[in-house]
């Protein structure tokens, strides 16, 4: 299994100008993105929308179609909208990279179990869904040395990641907020991506 934190660093130190979409778990700030992000500019953190990180991730791939897309999206998170992954293979945006962490528990809430943890086969769901490229890494040394390989795929590509289960306990009243929030990313990332308004 990969350490959350080095699968997060890995990604960042090869992500260039990519827009990383991060989802609840890969951006607590105890064990993901805000806490080794390399431009936090260009972080579109997604966790207080459960399980639409695949869909703001596509959307900005679609508009943005000469800047990789990475999504950096949960098991328990894609499993409430699995139709995103067809979804995403009929808009076939070339430039999307589908990174799914899979710790099999919802790891912010506690560490409950992912229904169908065990019989869930990302791979395969990939692959049916209709995604140019599926890999998949369960360690460390493996990720680092296939992940330029996975990231330089023409998408829709879709990178299974088996991470630790890292469970958050404390109640989220008491929790250190991240201090980039969705409302932030909105209002940077048009000036970021030279968007006119």
């Amino acid at each position: 299994m990969i350490d959350n934190s080095d699968a997060v660093k890995l990604l960042d130190s090869k992500r260039d100008n990519a827009v990383f979409v991060a989802t609840m778990n890969a951006n607590n700030v105890h064990f993901g993105l805000p806490t080794v992000t390399s431009n936090e500019k260009l972080d579109f953190p997604v966790s207080g929308a459960m399980s639409k990180a695949s869909d703001v991730a596509l959307g900005l791939a679609l508009a943005q179609p000469d800047r990789k897309i990475m999504c950096l999206d949960g098991d328990g998170s894609l499993l409430m909208n699995l139709g995103a992954m067809v979804t995403i293979s009929n808009k076939a945006p070339k430039n999307l990279v589908h990174i799914l962490f899979n710790n099999k528990v919802y790891a912010v809430t506690g560490g409950q179990p992912i229904p169908g943890d065990e019989q869930v086969d990302w791979e395969d769901m990939a692959k049916s869904a209709g995604y140019a490229k599926v890999f998949s890494f369960d360690n460390l040394e493996d990720m680092t040395n296939g992940i330029d390989e996975a990231l330089a795929a023409i998408g829709p590509v879709f990178i299974h990641l088996v991470v630790k289960p890292e469970i958050e306990n404390t109640p989220v009243q008491f929790r250190t907020p991240a201090k980039r929030t969705v409302h932030t990313a909105i209002g940077d990332l048009p000036e970021t991506l030279g968007v006119k308004r």
